[in-house]
């Protein structure tokens, strides 16, 4: 009698994971149709263009490792990655630390067939290239979806070239949406635990109506290998770039010339600095600034924020609702083209000179790990003390957390310069500094 009750449970069980397997959805049908717009690149790279290379998925193919051992000097490294075909004429889209620095780039259709690309353009801020391939024959083409659709637990299927093996086909769920891994100043990544690779990167990211909802880009690994923490590029955030990079070949921003926190609010985003020259400057608004809404649309997320600005069109007008000292008031700036990194670097650093003897950073989250600074107030994270000076007399040291000057709090290290520029106006008189380590505030009063 007991073996029967066992053997029925047994069978029960079995009987009922069956079932469940067979309501499990097949993606056989989907894949066949995708298959042939994912494409596998492989590029060829100087083996000096090689050392500084920081793929996170990207791998040097272990058979050409050991052809390295017989080949003469300078031979030459290959690279693996995976892209998706946007247009019948042969544009990929891929990501752009796949292609950076190629001396040669080799695209592998679905059906076999092996051809040359050329480089359209590439975009650094968000890791996303474009390339070409020239064919007679219409390609097979992929559909972009809407990435802001997707749910938690949503189905996925990537499609991509792991370690060389082209055409895998791997399937798992959305874990979540809107990582920010501080790739980048529009990190907004969708996470997925489908297996994603060395030599995925640039691959697709589908959803079950065969819609492209992602560009599978990063992996999160303490062995190099997928452990079930994967990234990619939502498509939304990717559209803009395409449609700039197949048009003009590079990315056109817009730029209004402020520095957001990175900590945002209730009611709005407070501005930590304003470039000199720019757009904002010439408004007339100031550090310390909380901006509210973005043309009448209320705003909590920075990163949203310089996403819409960036992809606003050059020398458009956008409405500003700004609060200061509790009055709200708005401005209407025009917006202009983002200008080269190393130009606004030079226009801020020119606008003060750091005569505290110290350097200054705006504390990002691995800065805050770092120091161990678990403080949520304002301020700027001392990174480098000078040898000999009055501030290391003062006992100031690295890893400090500044969170005022002359009793003004600090918002950005644009505020440190402001407080000296006060000082050297007034006889170059010493600054009062409070140090906030973790809620216990120390003062230091440090010469010019």
């Amino acid at each position: 009698m007991k073996k029967a009750i066992l053997y029925l449970l047994v069978f029960g069980l079995y009987t009922g994971s069956l079932a469940k397997a067979q309501n499990l959805p097949s993606f056989a049908d989907l894949v066949e149709d995708l298959q042939p717009s994912v494409v596998n690149i492989s590029t060829r790279h100087l083996p000096s263009d090689m050392e500084n290379n920081d793929d996170n998925l990207g791998v040097v193919s272990p058979n050409l490792q050991i052809q390295d051992y017989f080949a003469p000097k300078n031979p030459q490294h290959l690279s693996l990655g995976s892209g998706f075909i946007i247009s019948e004429d042969g544009y990929i889209v891929t990501n752009a630390h796949v292609i950076d620095k190629a001396q040669e780039i080799m695209v592998t259709l679905a059906d076999g067939q092996i051809m040359s690309a050329k480089v359209i353009g590439m975009d650094s801020k968000t890791d996303l290239a474009m390339i070409k391939i020239e064919t007679m024959q219409p390609l097979k083409t992929v559909k972009l979806g809407d990435s802001d659709a997707i749910r938690v637990g949503d189905w996925i299927i990537a499609i991509g070239n792991p370690f060389g093996l082209g055409g895998s086909v791997t399937a798992g769920i959305v874990s979540a949406k809107s990582r920010d891994i501080d790739a980048g100043a529009y990190d907004n990544f969708i996470q997925t635990d489908a297996s994603i690779n060395q030599g995925s990167s640039g691959g697709p990211m589908f959803n079950l109506n065969g819609e492209v909802i992602g560009i599978n880009s990063a992996i999160y690994s303490t062995t190099g290998g997928n452990i079930g923490i994967g990234f990619a590029t939502p498509i939304n955030l990717a559209k803009f770039v395409i449609a700039e990079l197949q048009s003009k070949g590079k990315v056109e921003r817009g730029w209004l010339g402020l520095k957001i926190q990175a900590q945002s609010l209730e009611d709005g985003i407070v501005i930590s600095s304003i470039t000199p020259d720019s757009p904002a400057a010439e408004s007339g608004l100031e550090a310390g600034d909380i901006i509210l809404a973005l043309n009448n649309e209320l705003l909590s997320n920075p990163k949203e924020f310089s996403r819409q600005i960036a992809e606003t069109p050059i020398s458009s007008t956008v409405e500003l609702k700004i609060k200061r000292n509790n009055y709200e008031f708005t401005k209407n700036l025009t917006v202009a083209a983002m200008p080269e990194i190393s130009k606004v670097q030079a226009k801020e650093n020119n606008q003060n000179t750091n005569n505290l003897s110290i350097t200054v950073e705006n504390p990002t989250l691995q800065l805050k790990e770092k120091y161990n600074i678990t403080t949520e107030e304002f301020g700027v994270i001392i990174t480098a003390v000078a040898q000999g000076s009055d501030a290391e007399a003062k006992g100031l040291k690295v890893g400090d957390f500044i969170t005022h000057a002359d009793k003004k709090p600090i918002l950005s290290s644009a505020d440190i310069y402001e407080a000296i520029s006060d000082a050297k106006r007034e006889n170059n008189r010493p600054i009062l500094l409070l140090i906030n380590n973790n809620n216990i505030p120390n003062f230091a009063s440090v010469k010019l």
